[in-house]
């Protein structure tokens, strides 16, 4: 169960059932003030005003050492925990977190928004939980049993390959920046360079599954448009349902209170029963909305899922470029020392100069070969990752689009049915009216 505070800055199940980590809801929302006098869910922390969120979780997976833990969270916690698994589950398709609100600051207080934050983060921390990796990892761990106000993450270990000359450089030039700039050069050949890079990506089934992906994203995005055009027609349905019906009530007050001969009087209890009608209509179509919300929802969940296979796939994109990079960079290395080798064998007891420098090249070319075996292991691991969860996703998205079918077809039958007996019940009781036209018509 998942509670939560005011502090700065806000249901899936399970795929898999042998171990499990119960739904983790989000309750008790309760604001922490700086400079506020400390009571039961407050917190002085200084000037800021935020949200925290008591995150009650209950699982059978051994590695967390327990059954039921009890923890408080704030946003930038939800914000921090998303960032490590960005970084320690590349290639997996990492659900996207909430976005924090741009005008936040002016509806710290609003109900609504602390409502709709607490449904937001509520859905992220349950999407992490039916991942079947994610769920086992030691970030998630630590985020739902760690206690106290401030969480500590387990630090991630950088095991992206560094060049050679990166290494050397780094904590004098910035080895991060030299790195960037020697992929970035290597990203402007493979684009508009006339030479084939000597690694590219020779996955055809993934680069088909890729492109298919792209179509079902928008096919997806075209589907969501049309359930909102649905939403918001059965909402207009309903508003005007509902408006008919007030307007008949007035009209049935009105007959009645200036009602003077009986056949008036019937009218008004007729009318009273289409009042009546068109009321009860009106809260089955808000009804029915609600429930379609709720099914087509899964739409727009499948969207993110779309944003989070992208940044799996660039992902390994950018583990490609580091392989390319690094080959790049061993053949010119080669080439050099090939070139000061032919230099040197034509003096005669050779160039001590050109003879270090070669020896120097020799130990750059062996540091930067561990790199790139370095960086193919990470873009194998990647790759990997990339085919498990394109097949999860395959699964999942069938299992849960024929339940949201399913379930979607049963309620509009479902509700089409009681607002069928609703008018028919109003057909029998005006059927006077019928009668009366046809014996005139004869």
């Amino acid at each position: 169960m998942m509670k939560y505070e005011n502090q700065d800055d806000g249901d899936a199940g399970l795929h898999e059932s042998q171990d499990e980590m119960e739904s983790l809801p989000l309750d008790e929302p309760s604001v922490v003030s700086g400079g506020a006098t400390p009571t039961p869910g407050r917190e002085p922390t200084g000037r800021t005003t935020f949200y925290t969120y008591l995150i009650t979780m209950r699982t059978n997976i051994q590695g967390f050492g327990g059954s039921e833990f009890i923890v408080r969270r704030r946003f930038r916690d939800v914000v921090a925990l998303s960032e490590r698994l960005s970084e320690t589950h590349r290639g997996f398709f990492v659900p996207v977190r909430p976005d924090k609100s741009v005008v936040e600051s002016q509806m710290m207080q609003s109900e609504q928004f602390v409502e709709q934050r607490r449904a937001q983060v509520e859905k992220y921390l349950n999407k992490l939980a039916a991942h079947p990796v994610i769920r086992r990892s030691e970030e998630l761990r630590a985020f739902l049993i760690t206690r106290g106000r401030v969480l500590q993450l387990p630090k991630s270990v950088d095991v992206s390959p560094k060049q050679p000359s990166v290494v050397a450089a780094e904590g004098r030039t910035g080895g991060d920046l030299m790195r960037m700039f020697k992929e970035l050069r290597q990203s402007v050949v493979n684009d508009w360079g006339r030479v084939k890079p000597l690694v590219v990506e020779e996955d055809k089934e993934f680069l088909e599954r890729k492109e298919w992906l792209l179509e079902f994203e928008q096919q997806l995005s075209n589907l969501s448009q049309q359930a909102e055009a649905l939403v918001k027609a059965q909402q207009d349905i309903g508003e005007t349902m509902g408006e008919l019906g007030l307007a008949f009530v007035k009209l049935t007050k009105f007959e009645t209170d200036e009602a003077v001969f009986n056949s008036q009087r019937v009218r008004a209890a007729d009318m009273k029963n289409v009042a009546t009608a068109a009321v009860k209509s009106g809260r089955l179509y808000r009804e029915l909305n609600s429930q379609t919300v709720k099914h087509l929802d899964k739409l727009h969940d499948y969207l993110g899922v779309m944003l989070a296979a992208n940044t799996a796939f660039s992902d390994r994109s950018s583990a490609l470029l580091t392989v390319q990079t690094l080959s790049t960079e061993l053949t010119s290395l080669k080439s050099r020392i090939e070139k000061l080798e032919a230099a040197s064998s034509k003096i005669f007891g050779g160039d001590r100069s050109r003879m270090r420098k070669i020896e120097e090249l020799k130990e750059t070319v062996r540091l930067t070969e561990d790199a790139k075996s370095s960086a193919v292991r990470e873009y194998e691991g990647i790759k990997e990752h990339n085919r498990s969860e394109l097949e999860r996703l395959d699964k999942e998205r069938h299992d849960d689009f024929m339940c949201m079918l399913r379930a979607f077809v049963l309620n509009q039958a479902g509700y089409a049915e009681k607002m069928a007996n609703v008018w028919e019940k109003l057909t029998e009781e005006t059927g006077e009216y019928a009668r009366e036209g046809k014996s005139v018509n004869f």
